[in-house]
C-alpha cells in the first residue's frame, strides 16, 4: 500500500505543478495585460484547487498512516530533528505544503470575490506565485523522477 500511494503522490505532483504554473501564467498575463477575467481563468483555478486537495489527501494518508519514514521520525522525534532527511519529511515538507495549500485556497477565494478583473488577476498571481515557491521548496527532489 505504501509503495502505491507513494507512486501516486510522486506522479500526481506533476499535475499539481502543471495546474499551478498554468494558473500563475494566466493570472500574471491577465494582470499585466489588463485582460478580463474569463471562464478559463476560473476553470484553471478550480482545477488547481481540486488537484491540490487530492494531492494533500494522498499525502496526509502517507504522512499519518503508512509512511515508514514518518513513523520512524515520530518514534524518536528529538533524534529525528537532528537528522536532515527525517526532519524534512516529518516537519518541513508537510508544513510547506499545508501553507501552500492554504495560500491556494485563499487566492482562489479572494480572486473570486475581487471587484475588478485586475484585482482578480493580481490576487491570484500573488497567492499562486507564493504557493509555487513554497511547493518547489518543499518537493523532495531526490525522489522527483521516482
Amino acid at each position: 500500500m505504501y509503495t502505491g500511494l507513494l507512486h501516486a503522490h510522486n506522479g500526481f505532483r506533476w499535475l499539481v505543478l502543471l495546474a499551478l504554473v498554468v494558473s500563475v501564467v494566466l493570472a500574471i498575463s491577465g494582470w499585466l495585460g489588463k485582460r478580463e477575467w474569463k471562464k478559463t481563468d476560473n476553470l484553471f483555478n478550480l482545477i488547481l484547487v481540486i488537484f491540490t486537495d487530492l494531492q494533500f489527501l494522498v499525502g496526509l494518508v502517507l504522512y499519518a498512516f503508512v509512511s515508514p519514514i514518518t513513523k520512524a521520525a515520530f518514534q524518536h522525534f528529538g533524534a529525528a530533528m537532528k537528522n536532515p532527511d527525517l526532519r524534512f519529511y516529518a516537519v518541513e515538507h508537510i508544513l510547506l505544503m499545508v501553507v501552500a495549500l492554504v495560500l491556494i485556497h485563499i487566492g482562489r477565494s479572494k480572486s473570486k470575490k475581487a471587484s475588478s478583473p485586475e484585482k482578480k488577476h493580481r490576487t491570484a498571481a500573488i497567492f499562486y506565485t507564493l504557493s509555487l515557491v513554497l511547493i518547489l521548496a518543499g518537493i523532495p527532489w531526490s525522489r522527483a523522477l521516482f
